[in-house]
C-alpha cells in the first residue's frame, strides 16, 4: 500500500486484555504482519512467562521484533527504537501495512512519537555495584538526583531504576532532562483495546502460566543464565524462581504475580489514556468495530 505519507496502524492495551489474538484476526482481514511492541518479548526462551504469541500464532501470521535477542544482552528503549523502526521501514518500502501491537507503552512511543533518549551504552561494572545495593537504595538514590523520573517509573522497576541511575552516572544529568522527540512522517490510528473483565482475565492468565510450564521456563533460564539475571526479577519470573526456591508455594505466586499484573494494567491504562489517547475499540464486536475504523482510516 503506497501512501506520500505511509499509514501505519496502532493496537495498544494493557496486558491481558486479549490483544495478540485480535491483532491475528484483524492481520488476516488486511493481509498485513505484526510488529510485536512489547519490552519482554523481543528476548529468546522467554514464551509463556511474556505471554509471547505461540508457535502456531506465528506461523498463521508474521510477527516481527520476537525473539530478536538473548536474556543476557538487555535492549534499553533506544536500541529497541532503532531495530524497530528499520523493521517497519522496510515494511513501508515493500508497500505492506505496518501493523504495530504491543502493551509497553514507553517502547511504543518512542517509536509512534519518536521519543529517544541519551545514548549511554550499558555500564556493566556500575551496574554490579548498584544491583548489589538492592532496589531500594537504588530507588532512594534516584529521589534524590532524578525525581522527576521516580515519578514516570514503578518503584518495583529495578531494570529502569538501574538505567535511570547508569544515565545520571555517566552523563552527569538527569535522564529526564535528556529526551527528546522527533516524530516520524507516518500518518497513525491508534486503536486502544480494554476488557470490562480484565482482572478475571489476569487471573485466568496467571493460573495458565503456572499449570503450563512457566516453573520449567524459569528453571531453563537460570540454568543458562544464573540466578541473578536481571529481568528473572520481573513480574511472574520473580514468583516462580521464588518458588524454585522453596520460599513460596505455587498459590502464593500464583496470588502475587495477579495483583503485580493487575496493578501493572492499571498503571498502562492510564499511561495510555494520559499519553496516548487512542480510539477505544468496542467490546461488543471488537473485530468488526476495528475493521471500519481502519477502513475509514484508511479511505
Amino acid at each position: 500500500m503506497f501512501s506520500p505519507q505511509p499509514f501505519v496502524i496502532v493496537l495498544i492495551g494493557p496486558t491481558a486484555s486479549g490483544k495478540t489474538e485480535l491483532a491475528i484476526k484483524i492481520a488476516n482481514y488486511f493481509k498485513t504482519n505484526i510488529h510485536n511492541i512489547d519490552s519482554r518479548q523481543i528476548y529468546r526462551f522467554m514464551d509463556i512467562g511474556t505471554a509471547k504469541p505461540s508457535k502456531n500464532q506465528q506461523k498463521q501470521i508474521k510477527h516481527y521484533l520476537v525473539d530478536i535477542e538473548e536474556p543476557i544482552n538487555p535492549l534499553n528503549v533506544k536500541d529497541f527504537q532503532e531495530i524497530a523502526k528499520d523493521s517497519i521501514n522496510k515494511e513501508i518500502k515493500q508497500n505492506n501495512l505496518p501493523f504495530l501491537v504491543g502493551g509497553s507503552g514507553l517502547y511504543m512511543n518512542s517509536i509512534i512519537k519518536g521519543f529517544f533518549g541519551p545514548d549511554v551504552p550499558p555500564q556493566i561494572t556500575l551496574r554490579a555495584q548498584l544491583e548489589k545495593l538492592g532496589q531500594k537504595k537504588c530507588w532512594d538514590i534516584l529521589q534524590s538526583c532524578d525525581p522527576i523520573s521516580t515519578k514516570k517509573i514503578n518503584f518495583a522497576d529495578k531494570i529502569r531504576t538501574i538505567r535511570a541511575l547508569e544515565i545520571f552516572y555517566v552523563t552527569g544529568k538527569p535522564m529526564s532532562a535528556q529526551k527528546f522527540q522527533n516524530p516520524p512522517s507516518w500518518k497513525i490510528l491508534e486503536l486502544g483495546l480494554d476488557r470490562e473483565d480484565l482482572k478475571e482475565r489476569i487471573l485466568q492468565r496467571t493460573k495458565n502460566m503456572f499449570l503450563f510450564g512457566i516453573l520449567e521456563e524459569t528453571k531453563n533460564l537460570i540454568n543458562k543464565y544464573g540466578w541473578d539475571l536481571p529481568i528473572l526479577e520481573t513480574i511472574g519470573y520473580k514468583e516462580a524462581k521464588n518458588v524454585l526456591k522453596n520460599d513460596l508455594t505455587i498459590e502464593k505466586a500464583i496470588e502475587l504475580t495477579t495483583t503485580k499484573t493487575i496493578q501493572l494494567a492499571k498503571r498502562q491504562k492510564t499511561w495510555f489514556r494520559n499519553k496516548n489517547n487512542p480510539i477505544w475499540l468496542s467490546n461488543k464486536n471488537l473485530l468488526k468495530d476495528a475493521i471500519i475504523k481502519i477502513e475509514s482510516f484508511l479511505g
